[in-house]
């Protein structure tokens, strides 16, 4: 099991680092709001790890589903945070922008609640196809699902373009699939099945009907009628940055009206990351931590207790 690491607290020193290089006045309102509740749940959070993470067994077996709000906010140590807040600042600095920070945040909330919930289903289905319960004990922490699911919706707004994933030209329309499989490769202790999720839910707003969903309800909650919102924040964020002339680049290049182009230097997302890692990851760190960085994009965490003992505690759930 992944513990909490409190030690030196240099994933944090170096989020804050890259959160000041960037400038916290470019950072869009809502994209810093979830940076700093991510950061303040780390340093105080609700609940211990444990009595945080999702999983069948303690959400759906035993009804704790307020785990579903607690698990994509809490992260295991300061590495995870760090990796997964500066994939976040990226994502969030373009796509606030481009939908407005009202429908970001409505946008951001519906896709931690899916991502569980899709994780659980899935999770709960290769309980039942392969009779094995250490599915249902696979207990996940972490916003690397949303992660996953804001990727698929960048990618969806920039078609055609290239997305580098660990170093090697994928067309972004196959990044988010590509990205899966190597990160679970190379990091085998990675939540495969909650970073589908997030591709799912992603899939689901941009392929499928989850937007139009969003919209509707949005529509009966205001009384002036939401759906006509998005459209607006398009018009007023510099959408014609990816089309045109600016239709020439490839991936977040394209973007070239964006305003957080001057500061991001025409990198994409993930050279932007990769150039994060660099600046702030000097040999001196690299030395002080001889073990293993964690994943960029989170991991689960094993549930204690045997499969056996599991099973039992279901069957007698299910007689009482």
């Amino acid at each position: 099991m992944r513990t909490r690491q409190r030690g030196s607290h240099l994933g944090l020193l170096l989020l804050a680092s890259q959160l000041f290089q960037v400038g916290l006045d470019n950072i869009p309102p809502v994209t810093l709001a979830v940076l700093g509740l991510n950061v303040y749940l780390y340093l105080f959070p609700a609940a211990p790890l444990m009595k945080t993470c999702v999983s069948v067994q303690q959400a759906y077996w035993y009804g704790d589903w307020r785990r579903l709000l607690l698990s994509p906010l809490h992260h295991a140590d300061d590495w995870h945070l760090y990796f997964n807040m500066v994939s976040f600042l990226w994502k969030g600095m373009r796509l606030e922008r481009r939908l407005g920070g009202p429908w970001f945040l409505y946008l951001l909330s519906t896709f931690s609640l899916l991502t569980g919930l899709v994780y659980l289903a899935l999770e709960a289905g290769l309980t039942e196809l392969t009779d094995n319960q250490s599915y249902s004990m696979t207990c996940a922490v972490g916003f690397s699902g949303v992660l996953f699911a804001l990727k698929v919706l960048s990618n969806h707004y920039h078609p055609g373009g290239v997305t580098y994933v660990m170093g090697l030209p994928v067309s972004n329309r196959y990044a988010s699939w590509v990205e899966l499989v190597l990160i679970h490769i190379t990091s085998p202790g990675t939540s495969f099945v909650g970073h589908l999720a997030g591709i799912l839910v992603g899939l689901l707003y941009t392929a499928g009907p989850l937007k139009a969903i969003m919209k509707k309800c949005a529509e009966i909650v205001t009384s002036s009628g939401y759906n006509s919102q998005p459209g607006a924040y398009y018009n007023s964020s510099g959408s014609s940055g990816y089309s045109g002339s600016a239709g020439r680049h490839s991936g977040y290049n394209q973007y070239s009206l964006d305003p957080a182009s001057s500061y991001t230097g025409g990198l994409t997302e993930e050279e932007q990351l990769e150039e994060a890692i660099r600046n702030s990851l000097n040999d001196g760190g690299r030395t002080n931590h001889n073990r293993a960085s964690p994943p960029p994009y989170g991991f689960h965490v094993p549930q204690e207790g045997s499969a056996e003992d599991i099973r039992m505690r279901r069957l007698r759930r299910f007689d009482s």
